[in-house]
């Protein structure tokens, strides 16, 4: 598995990269948003690690830029800007999640490998041999696609796994909890923007092709479920 690490901090990079190492990744180092761009442009990454302020390029250009090109990568935010904007911002341009410095190795870790197994079950076309479908919209779980009367949507890993979840039990209203929980595969903490970003983020494209439709349907003091 081969992860970018785009950080200006080069005792953070460095301390990161032999953590990854340790665990059998193959790392790259990045140390200007520029060089991350143009490592992006040259090689696949399972994975990239991307801190917000570095010089050339902010790390918000580089989602924009890299989920403009339709790579379905992970990308993990690592940043001391830790305001709420900030994170919304970062997780609606197509991030999947966000760490805040001072981090906790093992954190990291625990988040590198569960999104890492997202996108390995993701890109794995042999896993399950079923398409859900609701009115236009139609999921085929071996080709790993989504179309809405006909036309492909992009989704990432995250959103992939939270319209699969709501798709699987269309009657099922699921708490921001349950979503969390079931897709991250970790511990909630209460952060319920998270997963409303994402949420917001997968009505968008829906959306733009659907607008009459509403397919995911908010229940309001609940939580979610098909419309």
């Amino acid at each position: 598995m081969k992860v970018l690490i785009v950080e200006d901090d080069r005792d953070i990079s460095l301390l990161v990269g032999k953590i990854l190492e340790g665990e059998g990744y193959e790392v790259t180092s990045a140390y200007t948003g520029i060089e991350g761009k143009l490592f992006t442009d040259v090689e696949d990454f399972d994975l990239i690690l991307l801190d917000l302020m570095l010089p050339g390029m902010s790390g918000e250009e580089i989602i924009e830029y890299i989920r403009k090109k339709e790579k379905k990568m992970p990308i993990l935010v690592i940043s001391a800007k830790i305001d709420k904007e900030t994170k919304l911002n970062v997780l609606k341009s197509g991030a999947d999640d966000f760490i805040m410095k001072p981090f906790d190795t093992d954190e990291v870790i625990a988040r590198v490998k569960a999104s890492l197994r997202r996108y390995k079950e993701f890109s794995n076309f042999n896993i399950v041999h079923d398409v859900l479908r609701y009115r236009d919209l139609e999921m085929d779980l071996e080709e790993i696609k989504t179309r809405i009367k006909g036309e492909e949507i992009i989704l990432t890993p995250i959103e992939f796994e939270i319209l699969k979840l709501l798709l699987s039990h269309p009657k099922k209203i699921f708490t921001k909890e349950n979503i969390y929980k079931s897709v991250w595969k970790d511990e909630f903490y209460g952060d319920e923007n998270t997963v409303n970003v994402h949420i917001s983020n997968i009505r968008n494209k829906l959306s733009r092709i659907d607008s009459e439709t509403e397919y995911i349907k908010t229940i309001w003091g609940m939580g979610f479920r098909i419309s």
